[in-house]
């Protein structure tokens, strides 16, 4: 979905501007809807800024969009950067929006502001629930009508297969109930009904039929290599690929789901159908490095970009970065991590005389996208470490500030909040994963622990070679925290024994007496020398990516589901890298 697409379909009504202080009225924006009919929820409207500035004036402008219902708390939509329209709409309930847009010079420092109310109307026609198409395909919004305070509705539907899918519930709030339907194959019919919890009783409505809509042309392919013979668990599998839209299939090979266009990598799944990407632009402005959190149709929810938290970090006496990448996620209470790159120039360091030194930096913030803690590997490892297989940039780097060329240092791709309040770190280059002192965010970031060759634990194992190397996804389990999981992608494995595939791993970790042993340790029959991800099905099973297999065509990436014992219950391939993947319940539950 596209904003050219979403202005094209719906056009403007007049605003009202209020005029910030401190400005000539020249400089005040004017905040707009592009579309004329009546807003409706779940249909996008874009709201489009149109400053009285000249063209060089406009270049040090930057726009912030935040909104807030009738009688609430503004939220950030999109902290300040460059972009002059967004789309959004209201998902859950009808009423009047007050869209806010604030206007920034970066040179100077001057602000204003101007904001449109509009009232947002439920789908509902005669009181009678109702399914309507949204700007995704495959997904639908479904409206039911209003429920008494202290109950809880959700919505079931289901296909030509009988299978019965369902949304989270929702409270009753004294307005229309509305709900995003996701899971659907393409071009199929479906039924739906919701089910009201009063708190007596469950009382069912009727049931509603829609058809589901055409698959776009730009997806990758999701082949079947070995079904799953019994029973499903976590039956959709969610694709990240690298340049292409963000997949779901059911495990028969089948679109349930595709997602925006614009996102470069989908790095997690958070509740509700919301999720985590990054937009990088090789090579561009940090304003144009994208953090972003989008909905179940494309829609943005939160997002910022490299320049605004370089703001925050120059106030906070760190380092700037230059992009995000790897790594987006929400941690417990609603806080935000994400991976950035930093670079220094290192002198006589990592090579005679100066070299540019790609490192990574993890960056907190808070639900309203401030920047509450930050982590710099060179403030905190050995810049004397050199990265293990000496990865040159600008191979595979993110965009560099200070030179031409460099070392990929760190190159980290995963970040997790631990059950004790700290954070793993995966170090690719380094062949570790790294503890590090967070505390809930108290932390002053010293390293706790590394693990991995030469790190600080012991291994008991009889394996000649028992320790991932430039590893993805390492991860502690949820149900169990001494239990880690980790992709091996095998690179320096591979080259030091001349051959060799990649491995998913499960850890027994004793963090006291520094040992690991090893209790899951499968040969994947592939060698995957980059991306991929590691994690724990609801039956106990493990799900592992392999998502850079090389083939005589390019890249196919497999997704393999192994019990306990190393047994292989499923296993698909794509025609395509993929980053991660997840096996998940539906399109509302992370795993």
């Amino acid at each position: 979905m596209s904003t050219n697409s979403w202005v094209r379909s719906f056009v403007g009504i007049p605003a009202f501007a209020i005029l910030g202080s401190g400005w000539a009225e020249a400089k005040t924006p004017q905040l707009r809807r592009v579309d004329a009919a009546a807003a409706v929820v779940g249909t996008p409207v874009t709201f489009a800024v149109e400053p009285s500035d000249s063209e060089g004036e406009q270049l040090s402008l930057r726009y912030r969009f935040q909104v807030r219902a009738q009688g609430g708390n503004y939220q950030v939509i999109r902290d300040y950067g460059p972009l002059t329209t967004l789309d959004w709409t209201a998902s859950k309930r009808e009423g009047l929006y007050e869209m806010e847009v604030s206007l920034r010079n970066v040179e100077t420092g001057e602000e204003s502001s101007a904001t449109l109310v509009v009232d947002f109307r439920t789908a509902l026609v005669d009181g009678s629930a109702i399914v309507s198409p949204t700007v995704n395909s495959l997904v639908f919004l479904y409206s039911a009508p209003r429920c008494a305070s202290g109950g809880r509705m959700r919505v079931e539907f289901s296909g030509a297969d009988g299978v019965t899918q369902n949304t989270p519930y929702q409270n009753c709030n004294g307005k229309s109930m509305n709900f995003y339907l996701a899971g659907m194959r393409a071009s199929s019919n479906y039924k739906a009904w919701h089910r009201l919890d009063t708190g007596t009783s469950f009382q069912l409505s009727g049931a509603q039929g829609f058809t589901t809509g055409e698959l776009p042309g730009d997806l990758y392919q999701q082949q079947v290599v070995m079904p799953r013979a019994s029973a499903l668990v976590d039956p959709l599998l969610l694709g990240s690929p690298l340049g292409l839209r963000p997949l779901a299939h059911d495990l028969a090979g089948n679109v349930v789901w595709y997602g925006p266009s614009d996102i470069s990598i989908l790095t997690r799944i958070g509740t509700g159908g919301e999720m985590w990407g990054l937009v990088e632009v090789g090579g561009g402005e940090p304003s144009l490095q994208l953090l972003r959190k989008f909905d179940l149709t494309g829609m943005t929810l939160l997002e910022t970009n490299a320049a605004r938290v370089n703001e925050q970090l120059r106030l906070m006496g760190k380092r700037e970065i230059t992009c995000f990448h790897h790594e987006a996620r929400t941690l417990p209470g609603g806080r935000i991590a994400v991976l950035a790159n930093v670079e220094q120039i290192l002198t006589d360091v990592q090579g005679p005389g100066p070299v540019d030194v790609m490192g990574d930096m993890i960056v907190v913030l808070d639900k309203d996208l401030n920047v509450i803690w930050a982590w710099d590997t060179f403030d905190h490892l050995d810049v004397h470490r050199l990265a293990v297989l000496g990865e040159p940039c600008p191979s595979a780097c993110p965009p560099m500030r200070l030179a031409a060329t460099g070392t990929d240092w760190t190159h980290g791709n995963a970040v997790q909040q631990t059950a004790d309040g700290n954070l793993l770190y995966s170090s690719r280059h380094q062949d570790w994963l790294v503890k590090i002192a967070y505390e809930f965010g108290s932390g002053d970031g010293h390293v706790l622990w590394r693990m991995g060759k030469d790190g600080d634990f012991n291994i008991d194992s009889t394996d000649p070679y028992p320790w991932f190397s430039h590893q993805h996804d390492g991860n502690f389990e949820t149900a169990d925290p001494s239990r880690l999981m980790v992709f091996d992608n095998g690179n320096t494995r591979v080259a030091a024994m001349k051959g060799g595939h990649s491995r998913g791993q499960v850890f027994e970790v004793d963090e006291i007496n520094r040992t690991a042993r090893p209790i899951l340790n499968v040969d994947l029959g592939v060698y995957s020398a980059a991306v991929g991800s590691a994690d724990r099905l609801r039956n106990g099973n493990y799900h592992f990516d392999a998502g850079f297999v090389q083939t005589v065509r390019g890249f196919d990436a497999y997704s393999m589901e192994f019990d306990q014992a190393g047994k292989v219950f499923y296993n698909s391939k794509a025609d395509n890298i993929l980053y991660r993947s997840f096996r998940i319940s539906d399109m509302y539950t992370p795993n």
